[in-house]
């Protein structure tokens, strides 16, 4: 067995399959011509590839460090093949997704799942997204070279209810110095001039290519044609209410007999310290899980406990499309139809402001509106045909969540990949071994 596993043409074998397999994956068959070099690397032995080692050492071994560097090398060129094309370790920095992921819980991302994309971006230093580390904002990458966009087959679609890691939709503008804030929320707020003319305030103004935004994480309770409806914080998908989620949680009012509520009696229901917000010892507001609201309504100093909802009449002008024809708020919302790969819609200056970014920013046309007439790449268009599947994406933390409802529909291009497990979870407001949550060990994403 040693023999054979030691012999030249069984290295060869083994590697140029892989390597094959990997190409026909891939699509590209340019990329055979690679075979050449493996072949030459265990066979031929022409060329000296690995020009950091001496091809003839004396004794027939390499010194220490060239083996270091020799590791070095093929660890970050393993690592970034599997982090492209397998599997990425994230983080969950934010309580958008409370109680069913949780501030502190790191996990892995399946990219095989929906089928990786090649980065748009492919020069870019190794194993960080989109700033060099120990730097404020210094890009990662180049963008020298640029690949449109395409995504390789995978296992599966994206369904209902699926647990989604993508690209910040409203990401390709950014406010160095508020990153987490949405650029266009800002322009709404401040107005151009002064996001761009404050840097002191808002800092530089940059754009990233689609692969180098930001990531969140978040429930994808919409895919390509699916109708959407939030009522009194109650989501209806294709007429029918969401499937309930034991993690889901809304913020409620709970008021109190003029007593405090027992902070340990608040750690023991996982009610994070950041999360606690009291007006007096009267009046506590929290995000709440459906059961955490029934224990704490057992409270004996617990008046009520109620659900914090917006009147219907009450607009968000934050709220997509941000336009007065529609009216809605985070709790009553739509309906809406999440848009669909080769679906041609009628387009009215009236529903425009749904599919303005989809037209002009996503799928990349020249989209002017001059009166009542719209024109799309210099011609007139009464509808419209959409080029790319779209998703509709919100947090199970249904209060303290930026989602799809305030930057609308997540194109498809934007989908890194299917969150898989909890590898690690740690409780920031515990000390170092207390703040293991154990029971989140290994534990899969539902």
């Amino acid at each position: 067995m040693k023999q054979i596993l030691s012999n030249k043409w069984f290295k060869f074998i083994t590697v140029g399959t892989l390597y094959a397999l990997w190409v026909i994956w891939l699509g590209n068959y340019w990329w055979f011509l690679g075979l050449a070099i493996i072949f030459d690397i265990y066979i031929s032995q022409k060329v000296h590839w690995a020009f950091w080692k001496k091809k003839d050492p004396p004794g027939g071994k390499q010194t220490k460090v060239v083996e270091w560097v020799d590791a070095i090398i093929f660890a970050v060129i393993a690592a970034s093949f599997i982090r492209m094309f397998f599997i990425e370790a994230y983080t969950i920095p934010t309580s958008s997704m409370e109680k069913s992921m949780l501030v502190g819980d790191y996990l892995f991302v399946s990219k095989t799942a929906y089928g990786p994309k090649i980065p748009n971006t492919p020069l870019s230093f190794p194993f960080v997204h989109n700033k060099l580390p120990l730097t404020d904002h210094s890009k990662s990458y180049v963008e020298w070279i640029k690949s449109p966009y395409r995504r390789i087959a995978g296992l599966s679609e994206i369904k209902n209810n699926d647990v989604v890691v993508f690209h910040f939709p409203e990401g390709d503008t950014v406010a160095t110095n508020l990153p987490t804030q949405s650029y266009y929320q800002l322009i709404r707020a401040y107005g151009r001039e002064r996001v761009w003319s404050d840097t002191r305030n808002f800092g530089d103004i940059i754009v990233h290519p689609v692969d180098k935004r930001e990531n969140y994480i978040k429930r994808c309770v919409g895919i390509p044609g699916d109708e959407l409806e939030v009522r009194q914080g109650q989501l209806f998908v294709n007429g029918k209410t969401q499937q309930h989620f034991e993690g889901m949680q809304f913020e409620y009012i709970v008021r109190t007999n003029g007593t405090s509520i027992n902070p340990k009696a608040l750690e023991r229901l996982n009610i994070a310290e950041d999360d606690r917000t009291s007006y007096s010892s009267e009046q506590y507001i929290f995000p709440l899980t459906d059961e955490n609201a029934v224990k704490l309504k057992a409270f004996a100093n617990v008046i009520s406990v109620e659900k914090t909802l917006e009147d219907q009449v009450n607009w968000d002008k934050n709220i997509f499309p941000s336009d007065e024809r529609y009216q809605w708020n985070v709790d009553n919302y739509g309906p809406i139809t999440v848009p669909a790969k080769g679906e041609t819609i009628n387009l009215t200056t009236d529903n425009l402001p749904l599919y303005f970014r989809i037209i002009d920013v996503y799928e990349d046309n020249d989209l002017e509106v001059n009166g009542n007439i719209i024109t799309i790449n210099g011609e007139v268009a009464s509808s419209y045909t959409f080029k790319m599947d779209y998703y509709w994406m919100m947090g199970d933390n249904r209060h303290n969540s930026a989602d799809s409802r305030y930057w609308g529909f997540i194109p498809e291009d934007h989908v890194v990949g299917k969150a898989l497990f909890i590898w690690l979870s740690l409780d920031k407001d515990k000390g170092f071994l207390a703040n293991i949550r154990w029971k989140r060990l290994l534990t899969s994403v539902h």
